[in-house]
Parts: structure tokens; sequence; C-alpha cells
């Protein structure tokens, strides 16, 4: 037994056997697991409006956006590797608390600079809560009740980056009691209240038998990568691609080099790195890994330029733009329910009909924009919405499963922080290069055609995740 798991007496099952995650317990993680979500998409329709009220430059617009992401991705490796060491329940209230307090620092800024401060510190405690709500499902779960919480887990990361958008659409046009965009954060705040509640009485603490200590050297160098290739993609374009975006990226390879030989030295030694390079061994995680990265590039380089399509060329308000993809949201909790009987019946085969299903939605969408512009709105999206929902939710709660299927027990923080590290870096990644290619484009053919060629290649992106998807082990363990 390589797990040692310890809770209240009112969770033990019986004398010396672990203590299990039970219905509670699971919805609790899961919640937390849609906050961060929901957050890194829910201020993509309240930006236009950040930007008038606190006299936000585009540059400083795109900083709210990536400082949140490019810290939530710095420190998710970090995050789980803590939970390993200090308990995994704790480090999960600990960023649970902090994510409540730095989402009312954002909602409170008094200015644009102080949100962007506010929004690193929200990133940064996601990663810490984070990589806490895998690892506790590896640690106290098997079976069918694994696969079942793992198929819920995707299904809740899928829906959570939707629905987040939409529900930014909705608080901004709300304006309760006069918040406008403050509340897409102040909303956090009751709801990690409640979060806590049930924690403290539902969440069993777990925690690696031989936990090692905090890989230092490998923490700097892969905080390095992220920060040399994410930052100069996301401000290069709004900054003017000054020297320091190139001398940036120049550096990434070698940076992105260094890291890998100082965790493939460490592991060789018998010490545990924070990314371990064996852990690739793992066909099933280092192919499920490849997959995630072109599909959540993919995924948020669209949720980004569809909500500034929408807004500034379709002349859409925040609701309206939110709602256009209230049918991609419905059908993708509908079909992520059916997910497990598919799997249970056609394996991974699931995933390139998804990824068929999700292409022929994304044309669909394509040729909207194309014959409909300006009038571009729910009704003439709706197709193309739900076909591609369907496809979506065939593939990531799939793929999510998959990547952990086969990872150690003691092994479950580290596993779950380098999945989650690249669908985070992947969604941060999508924003700065897709997005960055969409507003490049407007200027010279304007805002239909910028952005029916950034879906053509976002198309490409879906028909790489199909040939992938190919590759991907038959089964799930």
């Amino acid at each position: 037994m390589t797990e040692t798991i310890t809770s209240r007496p009112v969770r033990t099952a019986a004398p010396g056997a672990p203590a299990a995650l039970g219905g509670l317990g699971l919805f609790t993680v899961l919640l937390a697991a849609a906050l961060p979500l929901v957050d890194f998409f829910i201020v993509n329709v309240a930006l236009p409006t950040i930007g008038t009220d606190l006299s936000a430059s585009e540059a400083v617009l795109e900083l709210v956006v990536a400082g949140y992401g490019v810290a939530y991705a710095v420190l998710l490796v970090l995050g789980g590797r803590l939970g390993d060491l200090f308990g995994r329940r704790r480090l999960f209230l600990g960023g649970m608390a902090a994510f409540g307090l730095t989402s009312l620092a954002c909602g409170l800024a008094p200015d644009a600079w102080s949100l962007v401060a506010a929004r690193v510190a929200q990133g940064a405690s996601a990663a810490a809560m984070l990589p806490q709500v895998l690892a506790t499902i590896q640690a106290t779960t098997t079976g069918p009740r694994r696969a079942k919480a793992m198929g819920l887990y995707g299904a809740t990361a899928g829906l959570s980056m939707v629905a987040g958008q939409i529900l930014g659409g909705v608080l901004v046009a709300a304006d309760i009691a006069g918040t406008g965009w403050r509340s897409v954060f102040l909303v956090n705040v009751p709801v990690v209240l409640a979060g806590l509640f049930l924690a403290a009485r539902a969440v069993p603490e777990t925690r690696s038998a031989r936990p090692e200590p905090v890989d230092v050297p490998g923490t700097f160098l892969l905080a390095a990568s992220i920060l040399t290739l994410l930052v100069p993609l996301t401000e290069g374009r709004a900054a003017g691609w000054p020297l320091w975006t190139w001398l940036s990226l120049a550096a990434f390879p070698f940076v992105a080099a260094a890291f890998y030989a100082v965790e493939r030295r460490a592991d060789r030694a018998g010490r545990t790195p924070l990314v371990p390079p064996s852990l690739f061994s793992i066909v099933s995680l280092r192919r499920g890994l490849l997959l995630i990265v072109p599909f959540s590039i993919g995924f948020s380089g669209f949720m980004f330029v569809i909500a500034v399509a929408l807004q500034q060329g379709a002349g859409l308000g925040p609701v309206a733009a939110g709602l256009a993809l209230a049918p991609l949201a419905v059908v993708f909790f509908l079909f992520s329910l059916a997910g497990p009987r598919l799997v249970a019946r056609y394996g991974t085969r699931v995933v390139p009909t998804g990824a068929a299903l999700q292409g022929l939605g994304l044309a669909l969408m394509t040729l909207a924009a194309w014959r409909s512009w300006p009038d571009l709105g729910l009704v003439e999206l709706l197709p193309g919405a739900a076909v591609a929902g369907a496809g979506q939710a065939l593939q990531l709660p799939v793929v999510l499963r998959l990547v952990l299927s086969e990872v150690p027990a003691e092994r479950a923080g580290v596993g779950s922080g380098v999945m989650i590290t690249t669908q985070q870096s992947s969604l941060a990644l999508g924003v700065a290069t897709l997005g960055t290619l969409f507003l490049s484009l407007i200027p010279g053919m304007g805002m239909r055609d910028a952005l029916v060629t950034t879906l053509l290649v976002q198309l490409a992106a879906v028909a790489l995740t199909g040939l992938l998807s190919l590759r991907l082990p038959r089964t799930i363990a």
C-alpha cells in the first residue's frame, strides 16, 4: 500500500480500510474543479466592460487573461507535489480559501493593474487547489467508482469552459447591485464558502506514504519554460513585438532542454523530480497528453475569438454573445452522460468519432459565419455548436480519464499536476496563438474573413486530434 489515507471517524468505513470518497465529497471536489476553469473563460465577454470602466489598454486587458493563465500553469505541478508532501485535503482547503480571497480582491480592484495582480494571485491559488482534486479521486476510488468519478471530472471540465463564458455574459448584463463586471469575480465568494464547509466534512485526507522533497531546480526551470513561451506570445502583438518578445521566444527551447536534462538526471539518480521523465513511459499518459495539446489550443482559441467576433463584429451584447454557445454546453453535457457507456462498449474508438463530429460542427459554424455575417447569433450558430458539443463530449472526458488510468497511486499528485499543466498551458497557448492570429488579421481582412480564416486554422487542429486519437490504447485500464 503506497497511499496513507486518514479522515474523520464519520468517513471511515472499516478498521484499517482506506476512507472512500463519498457522493458529497465527489460533488465538492468537482465543484472545486469547475471554479478555475470557469474563471479562465468567464472574463472573455467581460473584457470590453472592464476596459471601459478601468480605462485599460488592450495590452493590460490581455494581462488580465494571461496573468491568471500563466500563474496557474506555472505552479500546477508544484501544487500537486505539495499535496503529496503535506496532505491533499490540507492543500485543497488552503487553495480554495485563497481562491475565494483573491476572487474578492479581483472584484474590488480599484484599477487595471490591481486587477492584473489579483488575477495572478488567483491563478496561483487555483494551482494549489486543483491538482488535489484528481489526486484525491485517484487515491480514494478504485474500479468502476474511479471510472465514474473520472468521467464526471471530464464532463465537469468541458462544461465549465463553456458555462464560464455564458455565465460571464449573464452576470455582466445583470449588473447585480451595480457591480457590473465585478460580479464575475464576486460570485466565487459564496461558492467558495459553501465548498469549504462541505470539504471540511466530506473530503478525506490523503498523502503519499513516501513523499519527495520539492524539486527546486525543476520548479524554476519549468516556470521559466512556460513563461518564456506564453508571455511573449500573449503580449507580443499588443506591445508591437518589441525585442524582448523575440529574445524570450528564442530562449524557450534552451530553457526547456535544460529542464528536461535536470529532470532526467534526477530521475536516473533515484530521486523524484517535479516531472519524472519515466512517467512518460506510460503509453496511455504520453499519447493522451499529446492529444490534449491541440484539443485545448483549439478550444480556448475558439472561445476567445467567438466572444470578440460576436460582441465587436456582430454587435451582440454580453448575454447574447454568451448564450450563442448555449447549444454547445447543453449537448456537451448530455453526451458526457452517455460517454462512460459508450467507452465501455467501444473503448477509445469514440474519441476519433468525437473528433470527426467536432470537425463537422466547426465547419458548419465557419459556413454560418461566412454566409450570415454580420447577422451571427444563437440561431445561425446552433446546428454547428450542437454538433461540435457532441464531438467534444466524446473526446475530453475520455482522454482525461485515460491519461491517469495507469498512473501509480503514489504518483497521483505528480500525474494530475502534469496533466492539468499540459491542459492549462495549452488553453493559454490557444488564446495567445489563435487569438493573436485573429486580431492581427482584422485590420487587413475585416472581421468576417479574419473569423473564417481563424476557424479554418482551428479545423486543422481538430484534424490533428483525430489523427492522434487513432494511436490511443483501445481500452482504458
